[in-house]
């Protein structure tokens, strides 16, 4: 009798947690009705997998790629003995125009010495474009950057191309891709697996939360007390007014202490900026209901 019961328990919560399960699924349907666009999920809390979402597409990352640039650049310090102060020297020649890049509009004429962790605060908290590629050159470049990324057990994605690259034909933004899952993946390694050491764990992890771009993406709906690490991505249009890639994906602290990883991909988009990212706004308040229900 004892085992009868313990069985039903067992079955009992495991049914309650699929239904619920299938009502965020239910919740995230809704959201998407009608629109225009490929989009991804993908929920991973404490460790466990909870939800994937067309998970199978292969999602233009965009800048969503610099989070996994930064993990290999922190470990290129880590091999080489190198610290967060280490100096790169960025010539004029490197600050590209017509480009999103705040460290250019601090520094126009170039020709300065600025740390790792400087270029690292720009390229991720900023998404600043030069950044990312004067800290692609440092590490090798972008498959270097995937070999490390592989290294770590992740498969499911690729890292092809820099951004300088990503503004010439419009489908090579297309060889950076990933799926939503893999993203969680990427976070929760950084999260839990110890694959930095502190010093460079704790510098990134302040980086991301210190994200200045994006506020009215997976954030935006949440409460304002709420810890939010994350990284944005989006692109440009092309003629026919097609948006490929809006995206972010977040590491999230509820208020009772466990942790999210969160990934919202949009792809192939022909409803508004605006819509895009209220998209993700939605899935992301739709996720914190589930699980502070």
């Amino acid at each position: 009798m004892k085992r009868l019961y313990l069985f039903i328990c067992i079955f009992s919560i495991s049914v309650m947690s699929f239904s619920q399960v299938e009502s965020l699924r239910d919740s995230i349907s809704k959201i998407l009705k009608g629109k225009n666009a490929t989009v991804g999920v993908a929920l991973i809390v404490d460790g466990e997998d909870i939800l994937k979402v067309n998970n199978e597409f292969h999602y233009p990352t965009q800048s969503v790629y610099k989070f996994h640039l930064a993990l290999a650049v922190l470990d290129y310090l880590d091999k080489n003995n190198l610290s967060l102060d280490h100096q790169l020297y960025i010539k004029k020649s490197e600050l590209l125009p017509n480009t999103h890049s705040p460290m250019r509009d601090d520094y126009p004429d170039g020709n300065i010495s600025l740390s790792v962790a400087d270029i690292l605060k720009y390229t991720v908290s900023k998404s600043d474009n030069n950044g990312c590629d004067i800290l692609f050159r440092f590490v090798g470049g972008p498959a270097k950057v995937d070999k490390y990324i592989r290294s770590l057990g992740i498969t499911d994605f690729a890292i092809a191309a820099t951004e300088e690259e990503m503004h010439g034909p419009w489908e090579v933004q297309y060889t950076n891709w990933s799926t939503p899952y893999t993203a969680a993946l990427v976070l929760e390694k950084f999260r839990t697996g110890n694959i930095l050491p502190d010093v460079y764990h704790d510098f990134l992890w302040k980086v991301i939360v210190e994200t200045t771009t994006g506020t009215n993406k997976i954030k935006a709906l949440l409460p304002d007390d709420i810890l939010v690490a994350h990284k944005t991505g989006s692109s440009f249009r092309n003629a026919a007014g097609l948006n490929a890639a809006e995206n972010d994906i977040a590491i999230i602290q509820l208020p009772d202490g466990r942790y999210y990883s969160l990934v919202v991909f949009v792809a192939d988009s022909m409803e508004s900026s605006g819509d895009n990212c209220k998209i993700i706004a939605d899935i992301s308040k739709a996720v914190y209901d589930y699980l502070t229900r």
